[in-house]
Order: structure tokens, then C-alpha cells, then sequence
């Protein structure tokens, strides 16, 4: 069932009188971002950012859209739309093709929380101008689409591993309880779209409730599958993408043409695609077939054991260590052998600090040589900067970071941005530029209003990013 699963919340206990290279590592596991980061304790430390109570200036929100195009073959583009429209997740297949045959309607139901309208036309407008799809919000009953919002609690009931997650055949959560069981709400049975449910929390980060309506209704109104071979799309469960790229407008821009229908096979679509494909992405008709080749179930499952959160640590580290060997054994060279050692670095970063930081120097390596891994690299950065940063070298940290904050911004993840303007700011002091360095830590505030949400856990990332500078007697 498409859902956007959500990130473990634990972090490993803090610990004291260690080098500084290990203690940076501590501090690092806080700074870890994913959609769905959850609110860190406290710094025990007294710094700068506790020292006084903080006046945090307006929330900042992202405004101009700036999808990239898809820099693949249409060939390749159109392999991985059969497989996103014709597979599920756990590995079966779907025997035809479905989305909305009449214009979609949205209703919104439950408790929106401040900003979801800005968020819901906002996405509205991309959807129609950049996907060419007919959408708008209604409050009738027997709308297409139904997002209810309703509280994080509600949706764990649900469905325990889930921070958000879309539905057939129902309007409510309610409806959802009562048929979880039923043949109806089984995607692998789904024939057409008629009534689709999304369910989001209301007491999150501004981000992670954008995150979700971004993700969940792609997937009411598009295909139903996630590869973790795309390194360019919110239909991946890495969660390196908050927002649909460009690649993901241009899957739905071909969901929606007028030579495909309901009902239709396999290879009814594929014999269409590439004309299809054609029209709407000239550029990728010139480009040469190299997809990359699918991702063994193998690797999957250590993968996700490794990130799982109902599983012991030394069985993770097991989970990530097998999944670096797959990687390894197909010679992969691409984003998710990198993300096979970005795993492995997170869960090292505490016990054996300078092995994880090879790790995501080695992850750095396979990225820099991939286009269009930008936020990857950006998401790296951080643990890479804030060991600059322990370590006093302030201008290798900011060479680091300038690129990963215009990354960042591009990719509207707000909750990356302002920690990485955090780290810059540090940086900042380090080299002297004191003045500079305070007016990028209050335009970090905004951003990370927006990406965490509530006061209480933008001060405490503050203080977490200004406990990684060495004291000036040290």
C-alpha cells in the first residue's frame, strides 16, 4: 500500500569526555533530516542559542517552483513509467492501467492545519501548468480525491509504520478501519479510479504535512509504485526528494495523455509511450538508452531492516553492512550504492566515528560522479560539515556548504536548508565574520520554522548546530 513511511525517531544516548572528533559524531546523529524528522531533545550544554530566549522572525515559505527537467532518455523514462504504473511494491503486478477518466475533484475533510490551503493551491497550480492536469477542490461528498487531515496518533493507529498513506474506495479514516481487510482496498485488485482517500497529520511541521499531500496525492492520481533506482523522483522510498521533480511532473503529464485509458495492458501502453514520451520530452528523444538495472529485492530488504526502527542495533548495522555488499557484488556506481554507505556512515557516526566518516566520503565519491544528485549530496553535507566544524576548520566547512544550501533551495526542503545555514553560520565565526555569520543564523530560523515546526524544536536545533563549534580554550 503506497504510504510515506516514517523515520526513526530515537537517537542514540550522548555521551561525555571523548575527543572531539567522537562527540561531533554524537551531535551529528541530531542533525540527521529526512520528511519526517522528529523533534530532538535538548542540548545539556549551555550555548549561545540557550543563553537567552529566542524572538524567531516570521516563518519563511517557498514561493517559485524550480523543477528540474529529466535528464533521461525517453527510452529509459518510458521503462520506468511501466514499471512505477504496472508493479507494486511488495513485487506483484498490476494487469492494467488506471487513473481518473473525468476531471479530478479534491475535498478536504478533518482539521487543516494553518497554511494547507496555500499548500494544496499551490500544488494545484504545478499539477495543472506543469502536468496539464484538470484538478480543483470541491466540497462535495462524491469528490475523486478526499484528504483527511487528523493527528499523527490516528494515523499510527492505522497504520503503525506511516506517517501518511493513500487508500481505494474510501473517504475516511473511519471507512479505511472497517474495509482495511476488504478486497476493495487492496491496490492489487484496483480496476479504476473513482474515490481515493489521503491521510495526513495536522500536528506536524508545515514541511512534513506539504511532504505528504505532495507524495500521497502523486500516488491517488498517478502510479502506485516506488523504485528505489530513480534518483530523480518522489516515487522512491529514500525520501531524498519533498517536493515533485520534474521527472515526476512529466509521469504524470503522460498518465494523463490522450492515447491512454483505463483498462488498458501493458503492452497497449508501451506500444504508446514513445510517441507520447516524443511530444512532451522532445529533449529525451536524443538521448541514449542506459537505465540503470533493477533493484534486487535482496538489497530492499537489508535496506529497510537497516532503517528499521523495531529492529536491534547490531541486527541494523548487519542489514546496512549486506546491503553495501550487494551494492558492491553488481557493481553498482550509482545513488543507491552511495545511499548504501550514507546508511552505514548514520549508524556508525556514534560508536566508530572515523570508520563513518569514510563511509560518507566514499558515498561523496559515487555521488559528486552522478548528475542530478544535488539534494543527495546536500543531505550528505551536513554530517561532512558539522565535522568540519568540530574540528575548527571553518573554511573547508563553508566550500562544502555553499553549494548544498543553493541545493537545498532548489529542492524546497526547508528543513535541510536551515540546518545547513546553521552549520554556515558556525562556520561563519570560525573564520571571523561574525556579522555575516549572525545574519545567516536569523534566516536559518525562518526556514527551519517551516521545516520543523514548532519554537521549541527550532531552538533546540540551534543549540545542537552551535554545540558542534569547539569552545574558544579548547
Amino acid at each position: 500500500m503506497p504510504a510515506k513511511t516514517a523515520s526513526d525517531p530515537k537517537q542514540p544516548p550522548r555521551r561525555s569526555g571523548r575527543r572531539r572528533l567522537t562527540a561531533a559524531a554524537g551531535l551529528v546523529a541530531a542533525l540527521v533530516l529526512s520528511a519526517c524528522t522528529a523533534a530532538s531533545p535538548r542540548a545539556e550544554a549551555p550555548s549561545r542559542a540557550a543563553a537567552a530566549p529566542l524572538t524567531l522572525p516570521p516563518v519563511k515559505v517557498f514561493t517559485t517552483p524550480q523543477p528540474q527537467a529529466p535528464r533521461r532518455s525517453n527510452s529509459e523514462i518510458a521503462r520506468d513509467f511501466l514499471d512505477l504504473h504496472f508493479q507494486l511494491e511488495g513485487g506483484s503486478t498490476l494487469p492494467q492501467f488506471t487513473r481518473f477518466e473525468t476531471p479530478i475533484t479534491v475535498r478536504v475533510t478533518g482539521t487543516p492545519p494553518p497554511g494547507f490551503s496555500r499548500e494544496l493551491n499551490a500544488l494545484f497550480v504545478r499539477l495543472r501548468s506543469e502536468a496539464g492536469i484538470s484538478i480543483r477542490q470541491t466540497a462535495k461528498e462524491e469528490a475523486g480525491v478526499t484528504i483527511q487531515l487528523v493527528p499523527r496518533s490516528d494515523i499510527r493507529r492505522a497504520l503503525p509504520k506511516a506517517a501518511c498513506f493513500v487508500v481505494p474506495n474510501v473517504s475516511s479514516l473511519a471507512e479505511y478501519r472497517r474495509n482495511r481487510r476488504s478486497p476493495r482496498t487492496n491496490w492489487a485488485l484496483l480496476r479504476k479510479r473513482e474515490r481515493l482517500a489521503v491521510f495526513i497529520p495536522n500536528d506536524t511541521s508545515p514541511q512534513e504535512v506539504r511532504d505528504c499531500l505532495h507524495e500521497e496525492l502523486a500516488q491517488a492520481i498517478g502510479p502506485l509504485n516506488d523504485l528505489y533506482r530513480l534518483p530523480d523522483s518522489i516515487f522512491n522510498d529514500d525520501n531524498m526528494h519533498a517536493v515533485l521533480t520534474g521527472f515526476d511532473m512529466l509521469i504524470l503529464q503522460a498518465t494523463y495523455a490522450p492515447e491512454l485509458q483505463t483498462g488498458m495492458t501493458r503492452e497497449q501502453v508501451a506500444a504508446r509511450l514513445p510517441a507520447i514520451l516524443t511530444r512532451l520530452n522532445p529533449r529525451g528523444a536524443r538521448g541514449t538508452a542506459s537505465g540503470l538495472p533493477q533493484t534486487p529485492r535482496a538489497w530492499a530488504a537489508a535496506y529497510e531492516k537497516a532503517l528499521g526502527p523495531q529492529t536491534s542495533l547490531r541486527e541494523r548495522l548487519r542489514a546496512a553492512n549486506r546491503a553495501a555488499e550487494i551494492a558492491r557484488d553488481l557493481g553498482w556506481r550509482d545513488h543507491r550504492r552511495a545511499l548504501s554507505h550514507y546508511t552505514l556512515g548514520r549508524m556508525l557516526h556514534i560508536r566508530e566515528p572515523e570508520l563513518a566518516l569514510q563511509h560518507f566520503l566514499t558515498a561523496q565519491t559515487f555521488l559528486r560522479a552522478i548528475p542530478g544528485t544535488e539534494i543527495h549530496q546536500a543531505k550528505l553535507t551536513i554530517h561532512l560539515a558539522a565535522y568540519d566544524v568540530a574540528t575548527g576548520n571553518g573554511d573547508s566547512a563553508l566550500a562544502r556548504l555553499k553549494p548544498a544550501v543553493a541545493a537545498a533551495a532548489t529542492h524546497e526542503n526547508a528543513a535541510l536548508l536551515s540546518t545547513l545555514l546553521m552549520l554556515q553560520a558556525e562556520a561563519l565565526e570560525l573564520t571571523g565574520r561574525m556579522v555575516e555569520a549572525r545574519r545567516v543564523r536569523l534566516d536559518s530560523l525562518g526556514w527551519a520554522r517551516y521545516g520543523f515546526g514548532p519554537d521549541w524544536v527550532v531552538e533546540a536545533r540551534m543549540e545542537e548546530v552551535a554545540a558542534l563549534r569547539p569552545s574558544s580554550g579548547s
